[in-house]
C-alpha cells in the first residue's frame, strides 16, 4: 500500500479589481525564487519565455504551434525542460514545460501593486500530485507517493 505524503504550499490571494480573486505561489526555478499563477484552467503549466531564454537558450525548441492551453493567447512557444522546478518541498526534475511572452500578464499584476508573474501553474502538475486547494487557509497541498 502506497503512503501519500502532503506537502502544503502557501497561497497569496489577490483581488484585480473586476477580474476578480487571483491566487499566487512561490515556486523556484533555476535556482531562484519566483511567484506564479495558480491556474486551474490552465491545461499545462507554463513560464515566461524570457526566462526560459536566460537560461536556456542552447536547449529550448522554438514552435509554431500552440500547444499551451492557458487563458493567454501566444503565436510561438517554446519548449524546454527545466533541471529542476521546486514548489514547497516538492521538487520535479527535468520538467518538460513550455514557455510564451507573459510579460503582460506581469504587467497587468504590476500596475495594481503586486509582484511580476514569471509562471503559471496548471492542471497537469495539479492533477499529477492530487492537488487540494483550501481557501480557508489560503493553502494548496499537493500528495506525493
Amino acid at each position: 500500500m502506497f503512503t501519500m505524503k502532503a506537502i502544503s504550499i502557501p497561497l497569496k490571494l489577490i483581488n484585480l479589481q473586476d477580474d476578480g480573486f487571483h491566487l499566487l505561489m512561490e515556486v523556484v526555478v533555476f535556482k531562484e525564487q519566483h511567484l506564479a499563477v495558480l491556474d486551474t484552467g490552465a491545461s499545462r503549466t507554463v513560464f515566461d519565455k524570457s526566462l526560459i531564454e536566460e537560461y536556456l537558450s542552447e536547449s529550448m525548441q522554438v514552435s509554431d504551434e500552440i500547444n499551451a492551453a492557458t487563458l493567454f493567447t501566444t503565436t510561438t512557444t517554446i519548449q524546454a525542460t527545466l533541471p529542476l522546478l521546486k514548489i514547497g518541498t516538492l521538487k520535479i526534475r527535468d520538467y518538460e514545460t513550455v514557455a510564451f511572452d507573459l510579460q503582460s500578464v506581469s504587467d497587468t499584476y504590476q500596475q495594481f501593486g503586486h509582484p511580476p508573474i514569471k509562471g503559471i501553474i496548471g492542471g497537469d502538475i495539479l492533477m499529477q500530485y492530487k492537488a487540494v486547494i483550501d481557501y480557508k487557509k489560503l493553502q494548496l497541498r499537493l500528495y506525493k507517493e
